[in-house]
């Protein structure tokens, strides 16, 4: 049985329902957010757990036969910095705990596009060193921390540490007015009739739809070998608003954003390269930017978030 942390959220949701559909047996656990989605009704076993409490979280293990662990519970950051480092880090503290107990086959852990910051090529890809730099986000820091604290501490475990380092996504179950994506907020305001703040029409960023991105988690949780200790995991690309501000119109007719400036066309924001991911699972990405976008919408007349 696979545990996936965070399982109700918009990644840990999507991650759990393409292992369930690659066969795997699979419990999720929540705290904030109780609400199953639809989509993962009757097939997982669902856990009310703040991963904070070590008991609590160890105390699973007694109720079920736990052999990997996705681990992508956690907070967002306010104002209180030392408040998250030290909510988050005794949350992957007492998942480590629980991995080690369990002798579970892998560790996956959260970590973030973020961590490339600083660092001029396009696209950013495994191999490069992360720079030393000051990062916007209180979250960042600590997912660059995440990396080493999860391979130091598994080392000589026997236990498969996987670092993901997981690209801008969005899509079902996000909150719909997310600061860390545009792309919610804007079809959210379309879907209403308004019409957002104009758009610059090169601006843009990495491309990871929560469906693919899911299904990416799942595949470096059953591929059966494992190349690298780090993967990038997103779509591969990169996407621009005026193929977002096209694709809103395509699935909302008349409801097209408003674009400013405008250069050559040529996307200049980073992305990630998902060839390592790629070549280790065979994972294509199965969304485009006006794929998901008509499914987001769809789902969106359906469902708040």
């Amino acid at each position: 049985m696979i545990l996936v942390t965070g399982g109700l959220g918009a990644i840990g949701a999507h991650t759990a329902l393409a292992l369930v559909e690659s066969g795997a047996d699979v419990v999720v656990t929540g705290h904030r957010r109780a609400d199953v989605p639809s989509f993962l009704a009757g097939r997982v076993t669902v856990e009310i757990l703040d991963v904070t409490d070590r008991e609590a979280f160890l105390a699973l293990g007694h109720r079920h036969a736990i052999t990997d662990i996705v681990h992508l519970a956690g907070s967002i950051p306010g104002s209180d910095a030392v408040g998250f480092f030290r909510h988050d880090l005794t949350g992957l503290l007492n998942a480590l705990d629980a991995a080690l107990a369990w002798k579970v086959r892998r560790f996956a852990v959260a970590s973030s596009i973020g961590v490339y910051i600083g660092r001029d090529e396009r696209p950013w890809h495994e191999e490069l060193a992360l720079p030393a730099v000051e990062v916007p986000l209180s979250i960042i820091a600590f997912k660059k921390a995440v990396e080493s604290i999860v391979t130091d501490a598994l080392h000589g475990s026997g236990i498969r540490p996987v670092i993901l380092r997981i690209g801008s996504t969005w899509g079902p179950l996000m909150d719909p007015e997310t600061p860390f994506s545009a792309v919610p907020p804007i079809v959210s305001a379309a879907q209403r009739g308004e019409e957002p703040a104009p758009l610059d029409a090169d601006g843009g960023g990495d491309f990871g739809y929560a469906p693919d991105v899911g299904r990416a988690i799942a595949l470096l949780m059953t591929t059966e070998t494992l190349d690298h200790t780090i993967y990038n995991v997103s779509s591969g690309t990169t996407f621009t608003n005026r193929e977002l501000a096209d694709a809103i119109a395509q699935a909302l007719p008349g409801s097209r954003p408003r674009l400013i400036g405008g250069g050559d066309g040529t996307p200049q924001h980073p992305y990630l390269d998902i060839s390592r991911l790629s070549a280790t699972t065979g994972f294509v990405p199965e969304f485009d930017i006006r794929k998901a976008v008509s499914h987001y919408v769809a789902w969106r007349r359906e469902n708040p978030r």
